[in-house]
């Protein structure tokens, strides 16, 4: 009994918290339902008097909304899966090779996290350039086929892995491509759903690269698209609430379903540097 005490002392404290979080959330759903009558009425209504899916017809029906929005899950998507596999890669190398100046190439890697993007923003606009990427999702795509974090996460959890397994498998003439991806991957899936995560967090709300990237509506980002959208349509703000429902709620459904995996990894990934 007396353990249960500090568990639902922390439940009580922390439950007021979410809710705050929470909060605006049920708000921009609440108001995504509202006609714009009631949005727009002062002191504005904290309750729909009824279901009103004005907003979401004009959305996905009167906008470019749902190209916005595949091209925002083709490049996130693309970006996951490649965080994923080089990240795994590169992650691994560093955790159990050692090779001539890993330690320099591992600190020099890690030091770039500390960068600011606007540092980087034109030396990646000219070299965006200079591949003919410009005005594509392929300038997108490409600074984030893998990020130093990733590399750093893989690592990290690589070193809390026991090496008994794979050394049995080398044994057994196990390359150490096949070890990993047999072996040490299976088990690395906390990591994996972390990485997958963040990396698909990052990449979908990313607004300032696409903005100095991309020119044409026609690849917009759902970011992008929904800043323009707002101008536009400012007066009509169910429009604009549905819009951000359509775009919170991917990463939302993304985060619920990793949570466990994305807890563990954080917990597991610190055990050894």
């Amino acid at each position: 009994m007396s353990a249960r005490r500090p568990a639902l002392a922390r439940h009580l404290l922390l439950a007021p918290v979410a809710l705050a979080f929470a909060l605006p959330l049920v708000w921009l759903a609440l108001s995504s339902v509202m006609s714009d009558a009631e949005i727009n009425r002062f002191p504005p209504a904290l309750w729909p008097h009824g279901i009103d899916l004005g907003g979401y017809r004009y959305v996905l029906g009167n906008a470019m909304f749902p190209r916005w929005f595949g091209n925002s899950l083709i490049v996130a998507c693309v970006a996951v899966a490649s965080n994923l596999l080089l990240g795994a890669l590169c992650g691994y190398a560093f955790a159990r090779m050692r090779f001539a100046g890993s330690r320099l190439l591992l600190g020099l890697m890690l030091a770039t996290m500390i960068v600011p993007f606007q540092l980087t923003m034109i030396p990646t606009f000219l070299v965006m350039k200079w591949l003919g990427l410009i005005d594509t999702l392929g300038a997108l795509i490409v600074p984030s086929l893998v990020t130093p974090f990733a590399v750093f996460l893989f690592r990290q959890f690589f070193l809390s892995l026991p090496r008994e397994m794979e050394e049995a498998a080398w044994i057994d003439g196990c390359s150490r491509l096949r070890v990993l991806f047999s072996i040490v991957l299976p088990l690395a899936r906390p990591a994996l759903a972390t990485v997958a995560v963040l990396t698909f967090l990052t990449t979908w709300n990313d607004l300032s690269w696409p903005l100095i990237a991309i020119n044409h509506d026609t690849q917009y980002t759902l970011q992008l698209g929904l800043t323009t959208f707002q101008g536009q349509h400012h007066v009509k703000w169910s429009a604009v609430m549905a819009g951000n429902v359509i775009t919170v709620l991917p990463v939302l459904v993304a985060f619920l379903l990793a949570q466990r995996a994305f807890v563990q990894s954080l917990t597991s990934s610190g055990l050894k540097g």
